[in-house]
Order: C-alpha cells, then structure tokens, then sequence
C-alpha cells in the first residue's frame, strides 16, 4: 500500500507500539500477529498524544486502530473517558464489540447509545461508563436531556465521518464536540475526505497527524459483470450463488421492497437467506447480523443501511443485484469483502436500467470491471408478493418503463463493452 503521513514514524510490530503485554497476548490469541498498514501509523500516533486525521478505505483495521490505544490509556472508574461517534446502529455496535473483546481485565463499562432502543436503559447505564459509542442523533438527545456527562471526555473518535457528513450529521457532532473539553484528544477517519471534513478536522483537531492508506493498484478484490435482461437478473442469481459455493455472500439491492422479495424467494430455492432492511426492528436486525456472522445464514440480502456500517469477516462475495444511484455506494457495498487482505468476488448484475447508474460507476473508480459472458442456466420463477408489487414494474419486451429498453448493442465504453457515458 501508498502511505503518505506528516510527522511521524510508523511501528512495524504490535511488541514496538508500547502497547500492555496482556493486550499483546489477546491480539495473539485472537490470531491477530502483525499490525494492518493503517494500525502502523495510528496506534503509535494515539499513545504518543498526537491527534490523528486518517484516510483509509474500509476493511484497512481502523476500528482496532484506535481501540487498542484507548483501552490502553483509559482508567477504570474515572468516569466516561472515551466518546466514538459513528453514523449507524451496525457501525456503532460491532465498535462496540472490539473495545469489549481486547479490554480483557480491565472490565470496563462500555456502552453503546443509538435510536430505536431504549433510551432509559440507556440513561440508567451512561454515569457509570467509562466508554461510550453512539450515533450522533441519540447522543445528541442524551446531552440535551442533561444526561451525557462529557466533561471529562479525554479520547473523542469521530469514525466515518463522509458517511456522517452525506447522512446529515454534522451540525449534530460539531453541537456534541462543542460540550466535550478542549484538551481532549481526538481522532478523525474517513474514506474520503471532502471538503467539508477538512474544514472540520481544521476546526477541531490539534496539529493532528494526517494519514492517508491508498490501496495498491493490485488488488485482492476482483470485479465482474453480466449484461442480461431484466427477467433473466434472479435465475443467474440463483446460478452464481450454487456455482460459486461461498459460505458469505451479500446480495444489494436499491429498495426495501426489493430485498424482501429476492430474500423470501431465495429462500423458497432452497438457502439459507436473510434481509436486513431499516424497516426491520433494531433486534431483528442484531438477529439477523448474529446468525450471519455465525453463518446459520449464507445469502444475507441487504440494502444499504448495511454498506458502509456492517463489519463481518469473511465475506467473499458481493453481489449488486441493483445498481446504486449513487457511484460512491458502489465502492462502500464492495469494501464489506477482501478486507483486510483477504480476497474477494463483486458481482454485478446489469440490465437496461441500470447502464446509466454503471456509467457513473466506471468514471468514479476507474475500475476494471471484467465483463463475464452470459451462462447457461436454468429460468427460476420470482414470486412478487401482493404488497412487493407496488410500484414493481415486471420485465417486458422494451425494458422497464422510463427507461426506454435496450440500447442498441447492450451497454458500452471503456474495455471493449461497458456502460455508455450518459
């Protein structure tokens, strides 16, 4: 990887970082044995005091970046020590679950805060915490009601913070960082850093060190597509998810409607499949992520509430049964595989609607994006049920309305046959 810092010396090894040997035998004990490019650069930075702007892409190990150093330099019974802020519930939770696994003797309190639970459990259990993780908009509520003691707040970590900036949150963390002392440390991460995050890191941080992890032009996450028709998009759903036999798989689509629907029929085929969607209750959704990660269920089918706050190791294959609107979505749903150095498959699937969505695909990541020829395989009926088909346009000879049918020769531009620039 490209790495790109001001001002400091990165630690080749975990032993060299000054980290407590009893957290060094947790990472071995959790097969964790040498620091991730991100981690090199953050955990020394973090135990030395620095403030730290970081700029990764997902999967780098940001999130035991800056946990490993906070445990590290937090006291037990001192209060809350330790704010993260994170733009989703999902997000927030799997943070959550990092700080507690390598806390190990140290039983800290750890909380995380968010909408959709109780928020008097929540006010029950913040005075006695000592870390606390959260989404802007619940936190900001605790503070408002008097109930979010920052004023002794050492470590502020605001993590994903694009995500935050597109979700609307902003105003939200500057009101919560405005209640939290200025001697604090803080640190910021981000894939991307807009201007808007500049400014903000300009506001807050303290001469912080600016790290920036490029991934390597080689890369471990391969990218295909199929041009087929619109009817044709579950039936070769259907046939990658039994050729390929992954043990992982997530299946995005744009709608909840949508992934109801590709979700109950595929499990009507015989898998192990599951939808995650923001209409589902919090619990259902902790559910469903549990039996995922434990792999009782093999096809998880998600929109993009899961795409930049689901953690799950493992994930080898990402399939976008719908394109999304938004370019950059594309890259967030195909981080949650070859993480980490692992690799991974992101499978497309394109018909006439989608070519305009691809195209702005392509001129955002200037990706290869092979494209796969069509197989053979068996047609396999999807079932739309009375309430999915709402608004669902089926399949017709000119393609789905508005979107005028096929273009002539399919899609095209870039390597021989790809999306045409709209």
């Amino acid at each position: 990887m490209e790495k790109k810092t001001t001002g400091f010396t990165p630690a080749e090894k975990f032993e060299g970082m000054g980290l407590d040997s009893s957290i060094i035998e947790l990472l071995k004990k959790n097969s964790i044995l040498s620091p991730t490019p991100v981690q090199k650069y953050v955990i020394p930075a973090l135990l030395a005091g620095k403030d730290v702007q970081t700029q990764s892409e997902t999967g780098s190990g940001k999130t035991l970046g800056f946990a490993l150093p906070l445990i590290e330099r937090t006291e037990k019974g001192r209060g809350l020590q330790v704010l993260v802020i994170a733009p989703t519930r999902e997000l927030a939770l799997q943070i959550t679950e990092e700080f507690k696994r390598f806390s190990g003797s140290k039983k800290f309190n750890i909380l995380t805060v968010y909408g959709g639970s109780s928020i008097n459990v929540q006010i029950s259990q913040v005075g006695r915490a000592e870390i606390v993780v959260g989404t802007p908009g619940r936190l900001l509520d605790l503070l408002r009601r008097g109930h979010m003691p920052l004023h002794e707040v050492r470590f502020l970590v605001l993590d994903e913070a694009d995500r935050m900036l597109d979700m609307g949150f902003i105003e939200d963390i500057e009101q919560i960082i405005r209640n939290i002392p200025a001697s604090r440390q803080t640190c910021l991460f981000s894939a991307t850093l807009p201007d808007e995050i500049l400014r903000l890191s300009h506001r807050y941080l303290k001469a912080p060190v600016q790290i920036k992890i490029k991934p390597s032009p080689v890369r471990l996450l391969d990218q295909f597509y199929y041009d087929i028709r619109r009817d044709e998009k579950f039936s070769l759903l259907v046939h990658l998810l039994s050729k390929e036999k992954a043990n992982l798989n997530l299946v995005f689509c744009n709608t909840k409607r949508m992934a109801d629907t590709i979700g109950k029929n595929l499990k009507k085929n015989g898998f192990r499949a599951a939808e995650l969607h923001g209409d589902m209750s919090q619990a259902a959704r902790e559910r469903t992520v549990d039996a995922f990660k434990a792999g009782e269920v093999e096809v998880l089918v998600a929109t993009d509430v899961a795409a930049r706050g689901l953690h799950i190791d493992n994930v080898t294959h990402v399939y976008n049964y719908d394109i999304p609107q938004d370019p950059t979505t594309y890259t967030h749903r195909i981080g949650r595989t070859a993480r980490a150095g692992a690799s991974g498959k992101a499978i497309s699937l394109l018909s006439a609607e989608d070519y305009r969505n691809f195209g702005a695909v392509m001129d955002l990541t200037k990706s290869a994006i092979t494209k796969l020829e069509k197989e053979e395989f068996k047609p396999v009926r999807l079932e739309i049920s009375s309430i999915s088909r709402r608004g669902f346009r089926g399949p017709g000879r000119g393609g789905p309305r508005g979107h005028g049918g096929p273009k002539r020769g399919g899609p095209r531009r870039g390597f021989g046959r790809g999306p045409r620039r709209r």
